[in-house]
């Protein structure tokens, strides 16, 4: 090492070398391949562990995923499950992003809440109305509410009860009413979409579109999107997700949920980005002979779109 004003400096043939060592790194980092795994919940991944995923790109993914498995970031956009993983303390942990996350200090609970019903009124509604989930709020500063203002509520049961509405004919006409309420905890990692994607409007897409759209934004340039668990469609006549029959989803029972709007929205990405390669990853790719594992005729004619299978993804992503 040479001395200069009481500091140590390599010499100029070490620096050659940390020059030379410094330009392959780069050379090697300009060749690694941005890539991202959007984890949808669709019944084909089950039984795939997703863990070996995490040394080759960064995970993405969707509502409750979070249950089983912790990804890198996660993305919701529908009111009760986005504050069902609040709750969980999940984004004290790692990134999520949720559809109109507006934080409003604590001043404002009472009115954005209660209105300016009495303490007899919100006791009368717990008759009625039993729908309301919140965390504690300690010293938080914030929280983020979603749902029917409870004032609102008691007008509409008042009404009801005046023309002698009986208590279960009321309970139905609000049992879709639900009020969420998430008091801002720190360190807090809970985003709304538009923070990382300005120019983003809400044209009420899915989680799973949604993901692949944050994605291309926070990890830019992404240059290799894999789909899985995106089944779209179902192999029965039911409803096709992991986590069905459980808090904020539909009941085992129900029909497929139609899948148009997904393929709408997955085309748009495909369009819209169309330097990126897109990987659909089925169970059997396209030879399942079934509704899930074979083309999407909408997708035709988008040049950057392959289905593969799961060996298939990890061959490539393996190789690279």
């Amino acid at each position: 090492m040479v001395k200069y004003f009481d500091e140590e400096w390599p010499k100029e043939e070490e620096m050659l070398n940390i020059g030379l060592k410094m330009s392959r790194q780069n050379k090697a980092d300009r060749k690694k391949v941005k890539r991202v795994f959007c984890i949808g919940n669709g019944e084909s991944r089950q039984g795939f562990d997703l863990e070996q995923l995490r040394p080759h790109g960064k995970i993405y993914g969707c509502n409750a995923i979070y249950r089983d498995f912790t990804p890198d970031v996660l993305i919701a956009v529908d009111h009760g499950i986005e504050h069902e993983i609040y709750h969980s303390g999940l984004a004290q942990k790692i990134p999520c992003y949720f559809r109109n996350w507006q934080k409003v200090p604590a001043m404002h609970y009472e009115m954005m809440v209660y209105g300016s019903i009495t303490n007899i009124t919100r006791d009368e509604l717990k008759d009625y109305y039993d729908s309301h989930s919140e965390n504690e709020r300690g010293d938080s500063k914030e929280f983020v509410f979603h749902g029917s203002n409870l004032e609102g509520l008691a007008k509409i049961i008042q009404q009801q009860e005046a023309q002698g509405k009986t208590r279960e004919i009321i309970q139905k006409q609000i049992k879709h009413s639900g009020i969420h309420v998430s008091w801002i905890k720190e360190p807090d990692m809970s985003y709304d979409v538009r923070d990382v994607v300005p120019s983003y409007r809400d044209l009420g897409w899915a989680a799973g579109a949604t993901s692949a759209r944050v994605a291309v934004d926070r990890e830019k340039p992404v240059k290799e999107i894999f789909m899985i668990g995106h089944d779209l469609y179902s192999k029965t006549a039911t409803v096709n997700n992991i986590y069905k029959g459980t808090r904020h989803y539909v009941t085992p029972q129900n029909s497929p949920t139609p899948s148009d709007n997904w393929i709408t929205q997955w085309k748009a990405m495909f369009v819209g980005y169309p330097d990126i390669q897109f990987y659909k990853v089925n169970e059997k790719g396209t030879e399942g002979g079934d509704n899930v594992n074979r083309t999407i005729q909408n997708w035709h004619g988008c040049k950057n779109i392959k289905y593969i299978d799961y060996q298939t993804m990890l061959d490539i992503i393996e190789k690279k």
